[in-house]
């Protein structure tokens, strides 16, 4: 039951000339229960019914008619407060979610649209560390809700497999590296030799003019080169795939950087008939000066392309290929700049689908203070990091329930899961330091917190003997407090996904899934559950059933799993 439409419907129908959609928009929830379930503040309608908030309030209180979903109104300092029928409410949550079973809070406001996803994108021959974390849970996560809401989700992993870098590593690899090091050492052999790059380059600046003519060789198809990074490319995929793996993470495509190398002539040859492209000392560039922006370079004077050049020939061929009706890149805000750019570029190419791109900027993961740096070789590798989270949960699981089965899935799903949403429960805006204590802190709102709460009601369900989820309980059982809030929260699921959605924001359902978590554990502890009296038994299972299904939903919205047993 949508009980805020039918209360704006009521209201509507009360007051002359107001419209039924705007006070739906206006309505909101009480930050006290016992002021009222829904509230409709009255200050904007003062203004158009040129009366006093207060006296539109009484009116409304007077005038509203009866309806089952409400049990009462009231008016109170220039707000109109309703309570829900406690009974109808409960059946009408009951229902819905039994009904809708794994797609209740689904929809299909995305039936028909295409969203195209550039999330993750690590730098091939560079570790995956810790900062590479945020753009794959946020980018994860937003697949999940969009493909959820009825869109037809494309997720791509952009790797950085192009660029004057290769130049530098190729360089290093020739100057110091060893074939059998590198085949044994892997990933972390190539950031060694990407790190001694950098070191011997601020006493020998030279070997940057060495890095960009390799880059250039590269560029142009020489065969030794493109042979050294293929060799490069195949064993970062290995490290990748595999901590993707941890991660419950997968693409639909990983056409990285070097896939536009043969697209990007198109691209140059198209801003220069439009009149866009200007040369300077040698370089080709887009002047941006009258959108107060740096210019966007387009070729370098050795005519090496840019990130510029290689983002738009991805949008042109991902518009043309996928249709989209909006492309979503997920990078940090330190590239807000990059992103403006580049869209104002494609803008200023004229096609119309340019204000469908969309950057979703999160904040950066610094190391106590400090920047991870790849060149200086600060950085906390993601895989160290899962790795220590499941063996912290195995120890866990071994103190506290050490014949539990299927230990060491467990303590995978429980340990992944606990860095996930810790990223994933903050506003994605937000910097992060990283903190090993932080981090592994399992205590609290976190995701082993809201897991646990899964797997404890699930136990209850086991106990109880039940599979599916039962119909025609007595709801009237249900109008306690413990249970109407968390009834509340399971109602206000379909909206939460709603507004993750909309704001782009993963982070509004993992705080939602606390909220859950934390009612639902407050009614386990005040309202014993597997009691004599069978009706009342009935009731307050099918409650545990409706909060097992939602808690489960929303995990996997997020990323995480849900353990039948912890």
């Amino acid at each position: 039951m949508d009980y805020k439409s039918i209360m704006a419907g009521l209201a509507a129908s009360a007051l002359q000339g107001a419209d039924a959609a705007s006070l739906e928009a206006m309505i909101e929830v009480p930050p006290n229960p016992e002021m009222g379930d829904l509230s409709l503040p009255c200050f904007k309608l003062s203004k158009t019914l040129r009366k006093a908030p207060q006296q539109i309030a009484e009116e409304l209180a007077k005038a509203f008619t009866a309806h089952p979903a409400f049990s009462r109104s009231v008016a109170v300092s220039g707000y109109f407060n309703v309570y829900f029928d406690k009974r109808t409410f409960a059946e009408s949550v009951l229902n819905a979610v039994r009904e809708a079973g794994e797609r209740y809070g689904a929809g299909t406001v995305g039936a028909g649209k295409t969203i195209v996803i550039d999330f993750s994108s690590p730098n091939i021959a560079k570790p995956f560390h810790v900062g590479h974390l945020r753009s794959t849970v946020i980018g994860n996560a937003l697949y999940r809700i969009h493909r959820f809401l009825g869109y037809d989700c494309v997720g791509i992993n952009h790797l950085g497999d192009w660029g004057t870098q290769f130049g530098k590593l190729i360089t290093a690899y020739k100057l110091w590296g060893d074939e059998r090091q590198v085949e044994e050492g892997g990933i972390e052999e190539l950031m060694r030799l990407y790190v001694k790059f950098h070191d011997e380059a601020e006493a020998k600046p030279e070997l940057e003019d060495e890095a960009r003519a390799w880059f250039v060789k590269l560029e142009r198809g020489d065969a030794e080169s493109l042979e050294l990074w293929r060799w490069f490319k195949d064993i970062s995929y290995k490290e990748f795939n595999r901590i993707y793996d941890l991660l419950g993470v997968t693409f639909d495509s990983d056409a990285g950087e070097s896939f536009y190398n043969d697209k990007m002539g198109v691209v140059v040859d198209e801003l220069k008939e439009k009149g866009l492209l200007e040369e300077d000392q040698g370089a080709y560039l887009v002047r941006l000066d009258e959108y107060n922006m740096a210019p966007a370079l387009i070729l370098k004077k050795d005519g090496a392309t840019l990130y510029h050049t290689r983002d738009i020939a991805a949008a042109l061929y991902r518009h043309k290929t996928y249709g989209f009706d909006k492309a979503i890149y997920v990078t940090d805000y330190a590239q807000n700049l990059h992103f403006q750019q580049w869209f104002k570029v494609i803008d200023l190419m004229g096609y119309e689908w340019a204000d469908r791109l969309v950057h979703v900027q999160f904040g950066r993961v610094n190391l106590e203070g400090v920047k991870f740096s790849t060149r200086k070789g600060n950085v906390v590798l993601l895989e160290e990091l899962l790795r220590q989270a499941i063996d912290k949960t195995r120890d866990i699981i071994e103190s506290k329930n050490p014949s539990l089965e299927n230990k060491d899935e467990i303590a995978k799903q429980v340990g992944v899961g606990a860095i996930i949403f810790n990223d994933l429960s903050n506003n994605r805006i937000k910097d992060i330091s990283f903190s090993w204590k932080d981090v592994l802190n399992f205590e609290g709102e976190s995701g082993p917190y809201v897991q646990y709460t899964y797997a404890r009601a699930r136990s209850v369900l086991r106990k109880a003997g039940l599979s599916g989820a039962e119909a025609g309980v007595d709801a009237s059982l249900l109008e306690n407090a413990e249970a109407q809030q968390v009834l509340k929260e399971l109602a206000a699921f379909p909206d939460k996904v709603l507004q993750a959605k909309e704001k782009l924001e993963p982070s509004v359902i993992s705080r939602h899934l606390i909220d859950i978590a934390q009612s639902f554990n407050r009614f386990y502890h005040e309202c014993p559950i597997l009691v004599d009296d069978a009706a009342l038994k009935s009731a307050r299972l099918a409650l545990v059933q409706s909060t097992c299904m939602v808690l489960r939903v929303g995990l996997g919205l997020i990323g995480l799993q849900a353990p039948e047993r912890i």
